[in-house]
């Protein structure tokens, strides 16, 4: 099996844009046909319904992206409904051929955090993954199990570097002797992205997060990082561009290349159907998502 930077990159060539879309069912924004009684977390039809969501959205949008990111946190607040929603969810968005990242945002140290690695990092693991988000601020030996699974499993991991909500700056941003402290996260990266390089595209298996809304510090990371690939945050729903969200992104044999640039609610609801039926959503999520193809790809060429 291919590294995951290259399955990424090559799937992204073919493509000819970077779209990632986020599985982010939140319960109270579920359209009509999908809603079963009173939606409340605890009950079983609840879970059916964000099944059906998340699979119909897949079916969708399937054949014209390369990778989806499920938000664990939507699936863990349905109890234990909701894990097995979300190996389900997983199963099927890969048996229609797309890449899985996890949104976890994991971050722990020593057994915990090998636990962590191995519960979606792992090829047997029941909700295995082609690469999940982890959190950096207990340091690198944190880090350190989630890299060498996926350096084993052939699988990625996405770091938090830098973020869009406006508050991830009071942290990320605060300055240092070595600079702002996005800065000091990525350097500290450096070694992971090259053991992590081992493909033919030249991308490696290591990912950051950035900010389509913080384009400059995204061009500070990719001086960093110069083959990390990019999860890039803030487009569309927080007001950054597709021109902003491919800003670190480098020249390669099909167009600007080296990131994901993710997008959720403007795909998965769109305000034109909220509160219409089923043919009606199913082409409000196809008119966003060509909408938000055609942007990206222009943006690229």
């Amino acid at each position: 099996m291919a590294c995951f930077g290259d399955r990424v990159i090559e799937r992204m060539r073919r493509l000819g844009h970077p779209l990632c879309v986020g599985l982010d069912p939140y319960l109270d924004r579920l359209p009509p046909p999908f809603r079963r009684g009173a939606m409340v977390p605890q009950q079983p039809d609840t879970a059916q319904a964000v099944e059906e969501f998340c699979c119909r959205t897949i079916d969708l949008i399937a054949m014209d992206v390369a990778i989806v990111k499920p938000q664990v946190a939507l699936f863990e607040r349905l109890g234990w409904y909701g894990w097995r929603v979300l190996e389900r969810v997983i199963r099927y968005a890969r048996a229609a051929d797309l890449l899985v990242l996890l949104d976890a945002k994991r971050g722990d140290i020593a057994e915990t955090a090998t636990a962590y690695a191995q519960a979606y990092l792992a090829p047997d693991a029941p909700c295995s993954v082609d690469a999940m988000t982890v959190n950096p601020y207990l340091g690198p030996e944190s880090l350190e199990p989630f890299l060498v699974e996926a350096e084993q499993a052939e699988r990625g991991v996405i770091v938090l570097v830098r973020n869009s909500n406006p508050d991830s700056s009071v942290y990320q941003a605060v300055a240092t002797p070595a600079g702002p402290f996005f800065t000091v996260v990525a350097a500290s990266l450096a070694q992971w992205q090259e053991r992590l390089a081992r493909g033919t595209t030249g991308w490696s298996s290591l990912g950051v997060t950035v900010a389509a809304t913080h384009a400059e510090d995204t061009e500070r990371i990719r001086v960093a990082l110069p083959h990390a690939l990019f999860l890039v945050l803030g487009y569309g729903a927080q007001g950054a561009s597709a021109r902003e969200a491919v800003r670190g992104f480098c020249r390669g044999p099909a167009g600007l290349e080296g990131g994901i640039v993710s997008s959720s609610r403007p795909i998965l609801f769109p305000a034109a159907s909220s509160d219409a039926g089923a043919r009606a959503w199913e082409q409000g999520v196809r008119s966003a998502l060509v909408r938000a193809t055609t942007e990206l790809g222009e943006a690229v060429v």
